[in-house]
């Protein structure tokens, strides 16, 4: 009788630490479907961000870098469920640099016509007015203001696209 109750106690005990073993198991996962869930709630602002201005992903790739540190098997779980890396993948980001690089061009494009036509205007008066002082100064101003934009964008260019890939693996 008392090795049955013994039996009993026993199989009591291993399937309350089997149920205890299985509780925490599903209450791992859950905690662990939930960081997932907060992360793609994270990134999905930055996804939208870094498709409307490739400088976002300044921002948002060294965070990322930081989450897949911290959350290794959320991100695989994202990673897994987004067919990719999540949330850039370095072919994105290789785009956002030939994007920012094309946008840079239509910049500097339209930025020589615009110069461009207000020397055009300012020679016309120095024309009309047979080479007065004030004409001239404001040809050399257009030239000033022309050169100096160019510059500071210039350095804006430089400065993001060199940042741009240096995420790059």
């Amino acid at each position: 009788m008392t090795l049955l109750a013994s039996l009993v106690v026993a199989a009591a005990v291993a399937w309350a630490a089997l149920y205890i073993a299985g509780e925490l198991r599903a209450a791992r996962e859950e905690a662990s479907r939930e960081r997932a869930s907060a992360l793609l709630a994270l990134f999905a602002p930055a996804i939208a961000a870094a498709q409307a201005d490739p400088r976002a992903y300044l921002v948002w790739q060294p965070i990322a870098t930081i989450a897949r540190q911290m959350f290794p098997a959320e991100s695989a779980a994202l990673d897994r469920a987004a067919g990719r890396t999540f949330p850039f993948t370095a072919d994105q980001i290789q785009a956002a640099h030939a994007q920012w690089t094309a946008d840079w061009l239509a910049w500097e494009r339209m930025h020589d016509a615009e110069y461009k036509l207000k020397a055009a205007h300012a020679a016309s008066e120095i024309a009309a007015t047979n080479n007065s002082d004030v004409a001239r100064g404001r040809v050399d101003a257009i030239e000033r203001e022309k050169l100096d934009l160019y510059q500071r964008r210039y350095a804006d260019y430089v400065r993001t696209a060199k940042a741009l890939q240096a995420l790059l693996p």
